[in-house]
Order: C-alpha cells, then sequence, then structure tokens
C-alpha cells in the first residue's frame, strides 16, 4: 500500500494549476491536474485522488457539474475543496457540497493545511 497522498488539482487556470502544484509538490504530494470539469472526471476515475481542488467556473464542464457528475460515479469519493473568487464562495461550496472552501486569493498555508487536514483524515 502506498503512502503516497494524491491531489487533484481542477481549474483552467495553468498559472494557479502550476503555483497550486508546486506547492503540494515541496510538501510530498503527488499532483494531478485537470483544466476542467471533464478532463478531471477522466483523472478521478484512473486516478483516485485523496483530495480535489476544484474551480467552479471553468469552460467545457464547470465545477457544479463535475461535483455531480463525480459523485454520482461508484465510489469512494475524494473530500472536495471548493476555489473561487467569487463573493459567494460559501453560498457556492454549498451547492456543490463542498467539504470546504477557499475564496481565492488564498494564503497558500491555509491551501495546505486544509489539503494536510482531508488527506490525513483520508488515510
Amino acid at each position: 500500500m502506498s503512502n503516497v497522498r494524491r491531489v487533484l488539482v481542477v481549474d483552467d487556470d495553468p498559472d494557479i494549476r502550476e503555483v497550486i502544484g508546486v506547492a503540494l509538490a515541496d510538501e510530498g504530494y503527488e499532483v494531478l491536474t485537470a483544466e476542467h470539469g471533464a478532463a478531471a472526471l477522466l483523472r478521478a476515475a484512473s486516478s483516485q485522488p485523496d483530495v480535489i481542488l476544484l474551480d467552479l467556473r471553468m469552460p467545457v464542464m464547470n465545477g457544479w457539474e463535475f461535483a455531480r457528475r463525480y459523485r454520482q460515479t461508484p465510489g469512494p469519493h475524494a473530500p472536495i475543496v471548493v476555489l473561487t473568487a467569487w463573493r459567494d464562495t460559501e453560498d457556492d461550496g454549498n451547492h456543490v457540497e463542498a467539504d470546504a472552501f477557499l475564496a481565492k486569493p488564498f494564503r497558500l498555508g491555509d491551501l495546505l493545511s486544509i489539503v494536510d487536514r482531508y488527506t490525513r483524515q483520508n488515510a
């Protein structure tokens, strides 16, 4: 059994994916990325992430649709942490039944703390 903790970062902004990815990799996480919900569904199915960092407003398939379809797949399901720049972050997170949410811009330490909490909880 592997002790690698896997995080799926779903965001249409390549700079955000890169910054989060580097920060998580530096902390020892295996980082998977997807530029929209459709790509994220494929990644999640093949890699079983321990936590999903999810932007909501993306082209092709948005975060709300991703969350709905992801939860329809056979489990177990990773916790979803919503990352969004919208003012109604908490409402957006509740609409996808998120386990946690962070408003953009966020402090990297806050993100790492949430990821650590959910990956340890599911270990």
